[in-house]
Order: structure tokens, then C-alpha cells, then sequence
């Protein structure tokens, strides 16, 4: 039996949890310190790793590469991730304002799209005012470098108002912050209508509109005197530049056109305000590629992890099928650039980082995920509308990860763990499952060889799994999550087993059949509707039965918005609505609270009356597959199906209506836009199609 190597660490080396490599100032490792020798009197102890400075409780601005963090009360201290950034180095860190002397008191912090927030405060400033405060100050601050600030007065005389700014850096990278190595603010100097400071490899300006009275470097403050009429206000505006670079141009707001700006209404206002904010943040973490930059993909998410992260960018390009191909064809694209092509045992892949597993496997490599996202991405997308000739540029890349399935797989039946004899994963032979079926039919539909080949793997696969990773028990049983080489099995529950209920799009409006039976899938939708699993605001990633639960852990306990929505979508396929629904309705339920900004995890704790899922401190939050989920939350509930090539789509409404009348409108289907209404009692009816596409039986 042919057993080729594993990807080697140059393919899968990275951690998945977001600290950047350490960096000094001038950008090379920073050295480590001598070891020294253990005494008897003193045991050497592992060192603790370094917290990451929390992030749940900022109101992060995103429109990439510009971003800006914040705390509520709007003024920018230094502490922590403050502060505004550009390609992850940090141009300001520091921006107390002070009107009158004193500091305004914060009254309300709300975003007001995804890469703008607002912040609230009043003051007394007239000499011999009431209690009442007479001056409202408004802080408006942007991803893209600018910040606005407005007093309004509400005194019945006219007031002068001395405003401070003080302004500092340390220009330092988001890996020093994250690790607690930035170092401490440079010395401003004066330039023009602000400051300047400069570094060893950058130099930022901060300048206002109007200029300031004054500006010392030595304080790195900035002065004015405003004249405040009765009723009347006054602006002053900051703009925050990398010297030798323009104003930050975010790639989502140059490219309208990438994502459909998808609508919805009904019954339930949470899907309105869902499916908003979700295309906001999507269009806020697109970033451009520098090599070709009329292609683009999704970040994975801010603050932590800004690049390019293959599986989880082609998992979102996925869900964000409904709103058009073009993000599917630019992410296949990059990434079919960074595709292995040396003849080897790694033909085929796409490299990608490793990623931590929980407590009871060992890490993963998310190269082999994105090798078999890629064949499927593909295939889904020409169901939704790619163009033929679109296609047929991307078919070769996707040959090359069937050909890498077919020689992992060799005369063997399941395809191998990235660990030499590590455990044969659940997760991972599903992927590979979905992707031989996607990819077959990709292939006869193109009029290439070898479809048949994987399919005859694929059945060969569900015959075998069925057997081989089915646990009998009383209750009827469950999928293992891995089987180790000697044949025992990890027994444990954990939210994995929902990649067997995300079977892939086919022809005609049918999926592709999964590895469990029908039985064996109805015992899953039972076990994951189970208190163990199901939150009430969503699935755990571990069941709370198992050892090594963790509420707060990101693989062992914690709900994941991405698995949740992948579960729910995949019970509705299976035909068990109830149980999606359940999922459904506390995903939206989450949602509600986090202000429709899901982030990509958030503590698995049980939902009681009146309570909220306590915030992950080190969650990105927005991320692109908590947002693309939200799509395909909204979409699983309608049910399309298209087949693009054939002329038809399909509608499959979920038949109780957990959220009564639902209308999606600006979707895309076949290349136009797409209209679509589910009524309170689950029948749907297409308002908006493209010539000639036919509703499907």
C-alpha cells in the first residue's frame, strides 16, 4: 500500500492561535536569554505563555489594511491594543482629549458600520452653569486613519473652549504589542499642522484641520482655542499618515460589486440586522493581492489574524456563495499561486498552518483542510454561476488536490493524519469524502478523465467508515471523532462531527450523499441537539460530559460560530428542522447581544433566563467565517439550490419557519440578482431570477 509523507513543517508550521512571531524594533527575532543551570534548590518550571491583551470588550474598526481599537470611553491611552493601525503596525497609540481642562465624561460608545464608531461624552463648561452638562462632545473615529471630533454647545451664551490633544507612538508591530515587547512612545517633533515621530524602519504624521494654536513636540500635544456660539459647534478633524504613503484605501469600499449587497426582511428583525452587518464585515476584511491586486480573499479575522489563513478563507468564500462568485474566483486564484507543483509526496497541496485540536488529538495541519476546500469551492461556485471560462482557468489547480487526495489515499481506504501514525480523524475523511464526490462531478462536467475513479473511492470510504468509526452503545451509538492505528477509537463528543452533515452541493438541487446512513444521522442530530452540546446560544466544541471541558476553550468547550451554523445547515439538509431550528435560534439570540458582530467563539456556558454568553477574551471579532456564517444561516433557511449550468435552481424552505416570513433580496444566482420569500408557513416564492432560470422540482 502506497503511503507518501507528510507535509513537512514548511507546509504546516504555525500554530493557530493569533500571536504573530516575536519581532524587535528592527524586525528580527529578538535574542532569548541564556539558560541557567537548575539547582536542587530551585526546579526549572515551564514558562508560562504570555496572556494576549483582551480584545472583547474594544469596538474595533476594520476596513483593511486600516485598523483602529478603542475602549468605550474613546480616548486612547496606550494601554493594551489602543490605537490606530495600518498593515499591522501601529501608527498612533495615544489621543486624550481634554475640553476645559478636564476630561469629557463618556455617556455612550457605539459602532456605526463596520470600520466607524462613535463616542459620546459631556462637559460643563460655562462658569456659572446649572448641574445640567452644556457641551456634547463626539468622537467619530475611522478604520482609515481619520478621527472627527464635534462640540456642541447647548449654553445660552457664547463660550471659548480650550481643547488638548495629547498625541504619542511607539510604532510598534501587532506581534510586539501581542507579546509585550513594544517598548515605550518616541519623541514627537513638530511639522506642519500636527506631529511627527519616527522610528528605525517607518515615520507616521498626525494633522488636524484647522491647525492647532500651538503644538508641542516636548508634550506631543496639540492646542487650540474654539469659540462655541450658543446652540451652535465646532469640528476639528485628525488624520493619522504613514509618511511616504496616501490615505489607507480599503479594499471592500473600492469593490462594491464583490458581494452583493444582500437585504432582508420579515418578521424577524435579528435576520435584517444579520445579514447587514455580516456583508459590512465581510466587505471589511477583504484584502487585496499584492501581486495581482484585482484579486482578493478574507482576511481571517482582526485584530489577530489579518492575513491571508487558506482553510478559513475558503470555507468563508464558500458561505458567501448567495452574494456571488467573484470572492470565490479571486480566492481560488491566490491561492492556486501558492500550490505546490514539485513532483513529491506534497503535489497538489495547499500549504497552510497547524491547528491546535483541542485536548484529545494532536494538531492538524489546515493544508490538508484547504487542499480538499479547494475542488469543492470550485464546484459549488459553477453551480452558482461561474463562468465557464472561469472554470476552466481554476480546473487544472483543482486536478492537482484530487491528484494529491488520490496518491495521500494510495491502496489504502482513509486518508492519512498529516502526523506519521497519528489518528485517522472523522473530520478529516469527511472533507475528503465531500471533496472526491464535488470534484467527480466537476470533472465529467468538464469532460475530464478520473471521476469515476473517486467515486468509486468515496463509496468504497462510506462503507468502511460506517463500519469502522461507528461506536454501538445504548441509545443507538455514535461516530468516533478519530480511530487510532491499533483500531480503538476517541470516543469523545465534540463538534467535529458536524463536518458529516456538510455533504456539498450537486446537480439538479441535491446534495451529495454523506458517510453516515440514515440511522446513524439521526443519532447525530440527537447527540448534538443534547444538553451537552447544544448551549442555547449555539454548539460547544466539546460535549460538557467530556474530560477536558472548557467552557472557555477554543477546541473544548467554547461555541464556535462557524461549526454552528455548518451543524445547523446540515441538519436542515438532513431534514431535521427541529433541531436546527434550536441552533438557529440561539445563534440569533447571541447574535442580538454581540450587536450582530459575531465574533469567532464565545464561552460555551449553559443560556439561563436573562443571561449572555460570557465574551472569549482573545476571540477575533469580526472574523470571516462568523460573518460568511450569517449567510449562510439566513440562505440554509430558504433553501436554494442552484444549478446554474442546467438552467434551474431549487427552493427547499425550512417547513416550520422558525423566524415566520423571511425575504432575501440583491442575492445572486447565475449571475443576476436573485429575490426570494419563504412565508410563515414555510412555502417559497421566487420574486427576482435570471432570464430563463426555472424553478426546480
Amino acid at each position: 500500500m502506497h503511503q507518501p509523507t507528510p507535509p513537512s513543517a514548511d507546509h504546516c508550521r504555525t500554530a493557530e492561535r493569533p500571536v504573530p512571531p516575536l519581532r524587535s524594533a528592527a524586525g528580527a527575532p529578538p535574542p532569548a536569554p541564556a539558560p541557567r543551570a537548575p539547582t536542587p534548590s530551585s526546579p526549572v518550571t515551564p514558562r508560562r505563555p504570555r496572556d494576549l491583551p483582551p480584545a472583547h470588550d474594544a469596538l474595533i474598526c476594520v476596513a483593511l489594511p486600516g485598523l483602529t481599537l478603542s475602549t468605550a470611553d474613546g480616548q486612547l491611552a496606550g494601554r493594551g491594543l489602543e490605537g490606530f493601525y495600518r498593515a499591522g503596525r501601529r501608527l498612533l497609540s495615544r489621543c486624550h482629549l481634554r475640553v476645559a481642562g478636564r476630561e469629557p465624561l463618556p455617556v455612550q460608545a457605539r459602532m456605526l458600520s463596520a470600520d466607524r464608531a462613535r463616542f459620546t461624552g459631556t462637559l460643563r463648561a460655562a462658569p456659572h452653569g446649572g448641574p445640567d452638562p452644556d457641551v456634547v462632545v463626539e468622537r467619530t473615529r475611522s478604520a482609515d486613519g481619520t478621527e472627527s471630533i464635534i462640540l456642541r454647545s447647548a449654553a445660552a451664551h457664547p463660550l471659548r473652549v480650550p481643547v488638548e490633544i495629547t498625541l504619542g507612538t511607539d510604532l510598534a508591530d501587532l506581534s510586539a504589542i501581542a507579546s509585550g515587547t513594544a517598548g515605550r512612545d518616541l519623541p514627537a517633533g513638530v511639522r506642519d499642522a500636527g506631529l511627527r515621530w519616527s522610528g528605525r524602519s517607518a515615520s507616521v504624521s498626525v494633522t488636524a484641520d484647522p491647525p492647532p494654536a500651538d503644538a508641542l513636540a516636548s508634550a506631543g500635544m496639540l492646542r487650540w482655542e474654539l469659540d462655541l456660539p450658543p446652540g451652535g459647534s465646532v469640528a476639528v478633524e485628525l488624520r493619522v499618515r504613514l509618511d511616504g504613503s496616501g490615505p489607507v484605501r480599503p479594499a471592500g469600499r473600492a469593490t462594491t460589486n464583490l458581494l452583493a449587497p444582500a437585504h432582508a426582511s420579515g418578521d424577524d428583525p435579528r435576520a435584517q440586522a444579520l445579514l447587514r452587518t455580516s456583508v459590512e464585515d465581510l466587505q471589511a476584511l477583504l484584502v487585496r493581492d499584492p501581486a495581482r491586486p484585482a484579486d482578493m480573499h478574507l482576511a481571517a479575522g482582526a485584530p489577530w489574524r489579518c492575513g491571508l489563513a487558506p482553510a478559513e478563507a475558503l470555507a468563508a468564500a464558500r458561505m458567501t456563495l448567495p452574494l456571488g462568485t467573484r470572492l470565490a474566483v479571486g480566492t481560488l486564484r491566490i491561492l492556486a499561486r501558492t500550490q505546490l507543483t514539485a513532483p513529491g509526496p506534497q503535489y497538489g497541496m495547499i500549504p497552510g498552518p497547524r491547528r491546535d485540536a483541542g485536548p484529545h488529538l494532536p494538531p492538524g495541519c489546515t493544508a490538508t483542510e484547504a487542499t480538499l476546500l479547494f475542488p469543492v469551492l470550485l464546484a459549488e461556485a459553477r453551480r452558482w454561476g461561474l463562468p465557464e471560462a472561469e472554470t476552466d482557468e481554476l480546473l487544472p489547480a483543482a486536478e492537482r488536490c484530487l491528484t494529491w487526495l488520490r496518491e495521500a489515499v494510495g491502496d489504502g481506504t482513509y486518508l492519512p493524519d498529516p502526523q506519521p501514525g497519528g489518528p485517522v480523524r472523522c473530520e478529516t475523511q469527511a472533507h475528503a469524502h465531500r471533496a472526491a464526490l464535488l470534484g467527480a462531478d466537476l470533472l465529467d462536467a468538464c469532460g475530464r478523465p478520473d471521476g469515476a475513479g473517486l467515486r468509486q473511492w468515496a463509496d468504497t470510504l462510506g462503507v468502511a467508515f460506517r463500519r469502522d468509526f461507528w461506536i454501538d452503545a445504548p441509545g443507538g451509538g455514535r461516530p468516533a471523532v478519530a480511530r487510532l492505528p491499533d483500531g480503538r477509537h476517541l470516543t469523545h463528543l465534540g463538534a467535529g462531527l458536524v463536518h458529516l452533515l456538510d455533504t456539498g452541493l450537486l446537480g439538479a438541487g441535491h446534495f451529495a450523499p454523506g458517510l453516515l446512513d440514515k440511522t446513524q444521522t439521526e443519532h447525530l442530530a440527537r447527540l448534538l441537539d443534547g444538553p451537552s452540546m447544544d448551549s442555547g446560544w449555539g454548539l460547544r466544541s466539546l460535549g460538557t460530559k467530556e474530560p477536558g471541558y472548557n467552557p472557555f476553550g477554543h477546541r473544548s468547550g467554547a461555541v464556535r460560530v462557524h461549526e454552528t451554523a455548518l451543524a445547523a445547515a446540515g441538519l436542515i439538509a438532513a431534514g431535521y428542522e427541529a433541531q436546527a431550528s434550536s441552533l438557529i435560534n440561539g445563534l440569533l439570540a447571541a447574535a442580538e447581544i454581540f450587536g450582530y458582530r459575531l465574533p469567532e467563539m464565545y464561552a460555551g456556558q449553559q443560556r439561563t433566563d436573562g443571561g449572555a454568553p460570557p465574551p472569549h477574551p482573545a476571540a477575533c471579532r469580526p472574523t470571516a467565517t462568523a460573518a460568511a456564517a450569517g449567510i449562510l444561516l439566513l440562505t440554509a433557511l430558504v433553501g436554494i439550490r442552484p444549478d446554474a449550468p442546467a438552467g434551474t435552481v431549487t427552493l427547499r424552505p425550512v417547513r416550520n419557519a422558525p423566524l415566520g416570513e423571511l425575504v432575501l433580496t440583491g442575492l445572486r444566482v447565475a449571475g443576476a440578482p436573485f429575490s426570494v420569500r419563504v412565508s410563515r408557513l414555510g412555502l417559497a416564492m421566487v420574486e427576482e431570477a435570471a432570464e430563463g432560470l426555472q424553478l426546480g422540482s
